[in-house]
C-alpha cells in the first residue's frame, strides 16, 4: 500500500543559508498577507473572493515591481506554496472546517515555508540535503529516507534551530497479524491501561520541569519590563533574547520527550494487536474543567489517538472508536451490571453486587472497551454480509 510519510531532521545551515531561509520565510509570509488583503478588499467591493489561479497569475508581475523585486531572491515554488496554503484555508473555511484565515505575524514563534520537488531539486546526498536555492545543507541524517520525495517544509523553531520535514510517497507492507484484540483506556494517574493488563505510566514531563519553567519565565518577565523601561525594543535586548531562548528550550524538551513517548507506545500497541478499541473522547470539552485542564493537556490524548489511527492504517490493523456515552467504567466486565456509583472519579476499585467480581476501575474499563469494539466489528461484518 502506498502512503504519505514524513521524515523530520535537524538542519545545520551555514550563515548564508540561514539568511536565505529567513528571507524565504519572510517572503512567503508577505505573499500570504498580500493576497489575503486583496481577497478581503475584493470581497468588500464585489461580494466575491478571488481564486488561486487569479492570484498566481499576479506573482510574476509582483516580482518585477521595483518595491517588491526582492521576491526574486528566494525560491519561487515556496511563494506559490504559500499562495496555495491561503487558497486551501479559504476552501476549509467555506466547508466550515476552520475559522476565517488570519494574517501571519513575524512575531509567531514558529516560522516555516514549504517547497515542492520538481526535476530533482530536493534530494538526499550523503549527509547533506539538496534544497532549492539553498544548495547542499548539512543535516542530522538519523535514518534513511525511503520513497519518492514530494515536498519539503523548512521550519525555524522558537529556539532558533532549523528543521526540515520531508513528505514522501512510499510503499508500506502490512505487518504480521497477531490475532489479538485489546481495549485501551486512557487516564491521568496512568497514561494508558490495556485490557491485557499492560499499564503505561504517565511520565508527567511537564510537571517534572514546571518549577524550573516557572522560575525562568519570571526571569523573562523581569527582563522584558527592564528592557521596556530602558526604551529598548525586545528584539534588540540581548539579555531578554537569551532568556527567551532558555524558556523556549525547556518547552522544546517537554514536547520532544512527550512526542517520543507517544510514538513508542503507539507503535508497540499497533504492532502487538490487530483490533484496538478506544474511547471516542471529546477532549476539547473535557478541558473546560479548570481543575483538570493542565493534567489533560499534558497527556495529549488527541495526539495519541491520531498516532494510533495512522499507524494502524499503515500496517493493516483496525482502530474502533467506542461511543463516548458508552459507560465503560460503570459496567461489570463479567456480568454486565451497571454500577452508577462509579461515576464518582474517586472510586478506583469496586465490587459488583451481582457477580461479586472485584474490579480496578481502569482495567475494567479497558476490558469493556475491548468487548464493545469486538461487538461493533461483528455487527459491521454481519451488516455487510446481509447487504451482499
Amino acid at each position: 500500500m502506498k502512503i504519505h510519510k514524513a521524515y523530520k531532521f535537524r538542519l545545520y545551515p551555514n550563515k548564508e543559508q540561514a539568511i536565505l531561509i529567513n528571507k524565504t520565510i519572510g517572503c512567503s509570509r508577505f505573499i500570504y498577507n498580500h493576497f489575503l488583503n486583496q481577497w478581503n478588499e475584493t470581497y468588500k467591493e464585489t461580494g466575491k473572493g478571488l481564486s488561486y489561479g487569479k492570484c498566481s497569475a499576479q506573482l510574476p508581475s509582483l516580482e518585477k515591481q521595483e518595491e517588491t523585486e526582492w521576491l526574486k531572491e528566494v525560491d519561487s515554488i515556496a511563494l506559490q506554496s504559500s499562495l496555495r496554503n491561503l487558497s486551501d484555508s479559504f476552501d476549509r473555511f467555506f466547508k466550515k472546517q476552520n475559522k476565517y484565515p488570519r494574517f501571519k505575524s513575524k512575531n509567531n514563534p514558529l516560522q516555516s515555508y514549504t517547497t515542492k520537488e520538481t526535476n530533482g531539486n530536493i534530494s538526499v546526498e550523503g549527509n547533506k540535503l539538496k534544497l532549492p536555492k539553498l544548495g547542499l545543507v548539512l543535516f542530522a541524517k538519523s535514518r534513511e529516507v525511503e520513497g519518492r520525495i514530494l515536498n519539503a517544509t523548512i521550519r525555524r523553531n522558537p529556539t532558533g534551530k532549523y528543521f526540515v520535514s520531508l513528505l514522501v510517497e512510499t510503499e508500506v507492507e502490512p505487518i504480521e497479524k497477531t490475532d489479538s484484540s485489546v481495549g485501551v483506556d486512557v487516564g491521568l494517574k496512568d497514561f494508558a491501561i490495556l485490557s491485557d493488563g499492560t499499564v503505561y505510566k504517565n511520565p508527567k514531563f511537564f510537571r517534572s520541569l514546571e518549577t524550573k519553567l516557572a522560575k525562568e519565565q519570571r526571569k523573562l518577565s523581569r527582563r522584558k519590563i527592564q528592557a521596556l523601561k530602558d526604551g529598548r525594543k525586545l528584539s534588540e535586548s540581548k539579555n531578554y533574547q537569551k532568556q527567551r531562548i532558555k524558556v523556549a528550550n525547556i518547552h522544546e524538551t517537554i514536547k520532544n520527550k512527550r512526542t517520543d513517548y507517544l510514538h513508542k507506545i503507539s507503535t508497540e500497541i499497533v504492532k502487538n494487536h490487530d483490533i484496538i478499541g478506544i474511547e471516542d473522547l471529546l477532549v476539547k470539552n473535557m478541558m473546560l474543567n479548570r481543575k483538570l485542564v493542565k493534567s489533560i493537556s499534558e497527556v495529549s490524548w488527541a495526539e495519541f489517538r491520531t498516532m494510533l489511527e495512522y499507524k494502524a492504517k499503515w500496517y493493516g490493523k483496525e482502530i474502533i472508536a467506542v461511543a463516548r456515552n458508552f459507560p465503560s467504567s460503570q459496567l461489570c466486565s463479567g456480568c454486565g451490571y451497571q454500577n452508577k456509583a462509579v461515576k464518582n472519579l474517586a472510586v478506583r476499585k469496586w465490587e459488583c453486587p451481582e457477580c461479586h467480581a472485584h474490579h480496578d476501575r481502569d482495567t475494567n474499563a479497558s476490558i469493556n472497551l475491548n468487548q464493545e469494539a469486538l461487538r461493533i466489528l461483528t455487527s459491521r461484518t454481519v451488516g455487510t454480509t446481509e447487504l451482499a
